[in-house]
């Protein structure tokens, strides 16, 4: 009989690897202190994406970061206390800023966004929720209409590699989103896309298909992972000991503290998003829609508008900044004029962060049985299920005719 594999992370990579391993008759027993993907994934913008292939680090980044630093109601912001580890983590962040290196990135990047919606219709076929994935643009608007520009780098890649792309002024982005201010002049088309309505759905439903299927659920906090005498692995938590053969940990920017013990550091750092989310907003969008200049993204869901963005860079543990709320409101306000806001909810997730903006999959050196499937930064909805496509060939030893080099977290 196969021997069961434990996945530690109930987030939507961990539950797509869990639906891949089952899909290839391996036993699943998956982790999470909390219900399946009602953590950090719960609180995207939702956007599927397979044309998210442009890193965070682009050139001239570094140009924009003092004045975003340096303005309080920015997208970028760092908690003081966090400067000693911001340090390092963006100097190497900013050394992947050449165009050589975003484009060695956006082709590791495509390998997993590509497929991204074609693998969500494939997971949630058969689970009556085939609706929570719709079809989509991804409309990046623009107050300074000379911004809308094709031949930038970013648009240039995605073309290049496939993409479908249009530019289109006010009064077509108006007939397209009637909803949206008149202060956006101009806006690119991204098609090709799809939107799921609410993320954290997605993640209890595929999370139920894949107990139906036979994988063990367990709500445990894992506090430890050790080898075990026997070549195993041994894993404290909160509900006691349990054992196993193999691991794919897969606990977002919590696996990073599970592998110091192992004496393995990695730059892996808490990049908090934040977003609020209007139940009778009143108005409403055809696409997903980004705020170019303001850095959000703003999207109707099943249970209202949600505007999710900005990238705070602090300890795990610290506080949400109750001052990122009325910010979020007012973007909103100016994005969508008739919005209201009444009864809005507000949410801060931590987004796990590589400077590379790639994640770490694959077996670790050194360690047999133990499998690394997190740090998907701003992407993880995207490429949730190509990792776990990827994992479970790996774990089910079939030949991959790809390089997973790019990912192995021996590259830091």
């Amino acid at each position: 009989m196969t021997e069961q594999v434990t996945v530690i992370g109930a987030g939507i990579v961990g539950i797509c690897c869990a639906l891949s391993l089952i899909e290839r008759g391996i036993p699943v027993r998956l982790l999470d202190r909390g219900e399946p993907g009602q953590e950090t994934s719960f609180g995207n913008a939702g956007v599927v994406s397979p044309w998210s292939i442009i890193p965070q680090s682009v050139p001239g980044v570094w140009k924009q970061l003092p004045a975003m630093l340096l303005n309080p109601k920015s997208a970028l912001s760092v908690r003081a206390a966090f400067w000693p580890k911001m340090i390092p983590w963006g100097l190497r962040f900013l050394g992947n800023s050449n165009e050589q290196a975003v484009r060695d990135t956006s082709d590791a990047m495509e390998l997993l966004c590509r497929p991204s919606i074609d693998l969500y219709r494939l997971h949630l076929n058969g689970t009556g929720h085939e609706d929570l994935i719709v079809d989509s643009y991804y409309v990046h608007a623009f107050r300074r209409p000379e911004r809308a520009n094709l031949d930038g780098l970013d648009y240039r890649i995605r073309k290049e590699k496939g993409a479908r792309l249009e530019r289109i002024d006010r009064e077509e982005l108006s007939h397209l989103e009637p909803a949206l201010s008149r202060d956006f002049k101009a806006a690119v088309l991204i098609k090709g896309q799809a939107r799921i309505t609410s993320p954290g759905r997605v993640g209890a439903v595929l999370a139920e298909k894949a107990r139906s299927k036979g994988a063990e659920i367990i709500k445990t906090e894992v506090n430890a992972i050790a080898r075990a005498q026997d070549g195993g692995w041994e894993l404290e938590t909160s509900g006691g000991t349990l054992r196993t053969r193999k691991i794919v940990l897969a606990a977002g920017v919590w696996s990073a503290n599970l592998l110091k013990p192992l004496g393995i550091k990695v730059p892996l750092v808490a990049e908090r998003g934040y977003h609020i989310e209007f139940p009778n907003p009143s108005s409403r969008l055809n696409h997903s829609v980004m705020d170019v200049e303001e850095k959000i993204v703003a999207s109707s869901m099943q249970d209202g508008l949600r505007v999710a963005g900005t990238a705070e860079f602090g300890d795990i543990d610290a506080p949400p900044d109750p001052r990122k709320k009325s910010i979020l409101a007012k973007q909103a306000k100016a994005m969508l004029p008739d919005l209201n806001e009444d009864g809005s909810r507000f949410w801060m997730g931590r987004r796990p962060s590589f400077p590379d903006s790639l994640p770490a999959i694959g077996e670790l050196a050194g360690q047999p049985g133990l499998y690394t499937a997190f740090g998907h930064s701003h992407y993880g909805l995207m490429m949730a299920p190509k990792t776990g496509e990827l994992v479970a060939d790996l774990l089910s030893e079939r030949h991959l005719n790809i390089d997973l080099n790019r990912f192995a977290l021996a590259r830091f």
